[in-house]
C-alpha cells in the first residue's frame, strides 16, 4: 500500500485499500484508491477532499465527493477522460470556445 489516510484508520477500512495515490491540488486533495470487495474483486474510488472553513473562520470541515469505478468500466472511463483532457489542452483559452447550453453534446 502506497499511502494510508488518517480517515481510513478512523473508520477501520484500511484493510479494503490495496493501493493508494494522493494528488494535492491547491485546496483540494484527490485520492485514487484501489480497493477490494468481499469477492476479492478490485475497483477504484476517486475521492475529492476539500477543506471548507466555517463562516466565522474558527473551524473547518472536510467536504468529500466520491466516484466508484468498476473494472468493467475502466476502458470506457479512461478513453473518455483522455479525450476530455486532450480537448481542454487544445482549447485552453476560454476565448477559443463560446459554450451555450444547446451546444453540449452528451454521448451515452
Amino acid at each position: 500500500m502506497n499511502e494510508l489516510r488518517k480517515d481510513e484508520f478512523l473508520y477501520g477500512r484500511e484493510k479494503d485499500i490495496v493501493y493508494s495515490k494522493a494528488v494535492k491540488a491547491g485546496k483540494r486533495i484527490y485520492y485514487f484508491d484501489v480497493k477490494q470487495n468481499l469477492k476479492k474483486e478490485l475497483f477504484i474510488t476517486i475521492t475529492e477532499s476539500k477543506k471548507v472553513v466555517s463562516a466565522d473562520g474558527g473551524s473547518f470541515s472536510l467536504q468529500k465527493h466520491k466516484v466508484f469505478l468498476y473494472h468493467e468500466d475502466f476502458d470506457k472511463f479512461s478513453d473518455a477522460l483522455q479525450e476530455i483532457i486532450a480537448y481542454v489542452k487544445v482549447h485552453e483559452s476560454a476565448q477559443d470556445i463560446d459554450i451555450k447550453a444547446d451546444d453540449i453534446i452528451r454521448l451515452e
